[in-house]
């Protein structure tokens, strides 16, 4: 198990204070917990992944998911079993999509 961490700053876009779980790991894919927490600002994205040495694609896929949010005061969770980049990317946004009660 590999675990990382990121941080980002600046973000304009808070979530309500319910938080959302996403996806299921035990099916090889991944789970994103996201929850509103005071954190000066930033958004902090907590990683643990079986899929190790791959630091530089999660740094991508963080900086891409930072860019479209721009969220502030939020912690995110992954617990991740191998999903691919695209994977990841969807359950993000569908995290953030559910907590702001924008999912289909």
């Amino acid at each position: 198990m590999e675990t990382l961490q990121y941080r980002f700053e600046h973000g304009s876009r808070a979530l309500p204070a319910r938080p959302q779980m996403v996806g299921v790991v035990g099916s090889g894919n991944l789970e994103v917990l996201i929850e509103s927490a005071p954190s000066g600002g930033a958004c902090v994205v907590d990683i643990s992944t079986a899929a190790t040495g791959f630091g530089a694609t999660w740094e991508a896929v963080m900086n891409d998911f930072h860019q479209r949010w721009q969220l502030a005061d939020v912690r995110v969770a992954i617990n991740d079993m191998g999903a691919t980049p695209a994977v990841v990317s969807l359950r993000l946004d569908q995290a953030v999509e559910t907590a702001l009660g924008e999912a289909p």
